[in-house]
């Protein structure tokens, strides 16, 4: 027979069916997937692959307060964009609206190397 045992509130059920089908997007989501997208659109001069794909960030931590940090490094030390590309990441990461603070930190540690590197990139450059 059905109806009988524990009363289940249907609402409810719906409503944690709602929630467990789409993920909540929230303005911070979308911020970081804008970072994202920007930092897939800036490509080492030398290699024809974006910095995010070539394994150059490290990091990119947004805040609650949107202020934005992001740990890079670049494929060596004595990189001719060693001055210019940390500075386009900054501008560009900046010019997204919401983002209310940009702080680009250079580290070579651990030092880049290929692995590092999405296998769509490796696969482009015939490393794979």
């Amino acid at each position: 027979m059905f109806g009988l045992g524990k009363k289940v509130n249907k609402e409810k059920v719906k409503e944690n069916k709602a929630m467990t089908d789409k993920p909540v997007i929230t303005t911070k989501m979308e911020l970081e997937k804008k970072i994202l997208n920007i930092l897939k659109s800036i490509f080492d001069p030398e290699i024809p692959v974006n910095i995010f794909d070539l394994g150059l960030i490290y990091e990119v931590n947004v805040a609650e307060d949107f202020k934005v940090e992001i740990v890079m490094t670049l494929t060596a030390p004595n990189c001719p964009v060693a001055e210019s590309m940390p500075n386009e990441v900054h501008e560009k990461v900046k010019a997204i609206e919401g983002v209310k603070d940009v702080h680009v930190e250079m580290t070579f540690e651990p030092p880049w190397d290929k692995d590092m590197m999405s296998e769509e990139a490796q696969l482009d450059l015939g490393f794979l």
